[in-house]
């Protein structure tokens, strides 16, 4: 599909991605870095899908097959706060994205820790102007919250893929990337940014379905093949795993209601998350016994438009072309390729 040829007339999203590659979180990486309504300011990783490590490679390699320049990437919390390290290789896959080869990254650590680049960014960015977009567990997050409490009252929102308001997948009642640090979950929904929970009643919705995957595959550039490739091991390991016939994709859900909050529909409600229960730890509880109060904070994903949210993707993917090829959309953003050049910063390590 040719991507919507009108330029947006607003100033695009600033937005920080915090994330643990993981088939979905790459997805995530590029509809932010390819959507013309967001400016990734900084990519960050945490512990989850698979050791921190594993998946800072990841996203560096996703960085690298993008084509990503000038947005510094930063390795994070190598666990979580309290509990022990939990992983997903029976949906990841033992690298924390298994199926597609890889490449060698050629994109260097930024030397902070994640949670400082995070404080640096919201803090150099004018109050309000700053999305945070969470899409694995919650510690390095919570963390930035603690170390510089000012960032609560300066980001615009936090949009979190994780819980569930009536749906579990690692427990009955409890989402993965809640149960892994709820301690870490606690602090950012009881904090007093507005949080908007996109959730597994909403991403159950973004499945992968073959229509989509064949649209996605005639694009035909190596970023597109990449997630087709992708979407073939997820679809397995969900199936074999959880029972579905296509694979949710959870993450970029997050980043399409920061694009377009029309797309995903949500409902205000008061949420907190359970630390104590034998058969309900990390659940994201939602109270809807009443009309919300008027400073409730938090609100819950509930409709996806699953037509618009894959065009989404598709455009990105569309925009973002063949990089080191000069073969790309100009997407408007802080994050473009440059003409002709491919994306090449230094090799680094895991700090």
């Amino acid at each position: 599909m040719e991507p919507n040829p009108q330029q947006s007339q607003h100033q695009p999203r600033k937005i920080i991605l915090d994330c643990d590659p993981g088939h979905d979180d790459a997805v995530a990486l590029l509809l932010a870095h390819g959507n013309p309504d967001i400016e990734l300011l900084a990519v960050t990783t945490v512990v989850g899908n698979q050791t921190l490590e594993k998946v800072t490679r990841n996203a560096l390699a996703v960085g690298t097959i993008a084509g990503i320049t000038g947005v510094p990437f930063a390795a994070g919390c190598p666990r979580p706060l309290v509990r022990s390290i939990e992983t997903a290789p029976d949906i990841h896959g033992e690298s924390g994205m298994d199926g597609p080869a890889l490449p060698e990254s050629t994109i260097e650590l930024d030397p902070r820790h994640a949670v400082d680049l995070i404080i640096d960014t919201v803090m150099a960015h004018e109050p309000g102007t700053v999305t945070l977009v969470p899409t694995a567990g919650l510690t390095n997050i919570a963390l930035a919250a603690r170390k510089e409490p000012r960032i609560v009252e300066r980001v615009k929102e936090v949009v979190l893929m994780g819980g569930g308001y009536h749906v579990g997948n690692w427990s009955a009642v409890a989402e993965f990337n809640i149960i892994i640090d709820p301690e870490a979950a606690h602090i950012v929904f009881n904090e007093k940014w507005p949080v908007v929970m996109v959730g597994l009643d909403l991403t159950h919705q973004a499945l992968a379905t073959p229509d989509v995957v064949a649209k996605i595959a005639a694009i035909g550039t190596t970023p597109a093949k990449f997630v087709t490739e992708l979407m073939d091991f997820f679809a397995h390991t969900y199936k074999d795993a959880q029972g579905f016939d296509y694979p949710p994709v959870h993450d970029p859900c997050a980043v399409a209601y920061v694009i377009d909050p029309s797309i995903v529909s949500t409902r205000k409600v008061p949420v907190n998350i359970e630390l104590q229960g034998t058969l309900t730890l990390g659940m994201t509880v939602a109270d809807f016994r009443a009309p919300a109060p008027a400073d409730c904070h938090t609100s819950v994903a509930v409709d996806l438009d699953h037509a618009r949210f894959w065009d989404l993707v598709t455009d990105a993917l569309v925009r973002i072309g063949e990089p080191g090829t000069g073969d790309h959309k100009d997407n408007g953003t802080a994050s473009d390729v440059e003409p002709g050049r491919s994306a090449h910063l230094t090799a680094g390590g895991v700090k």
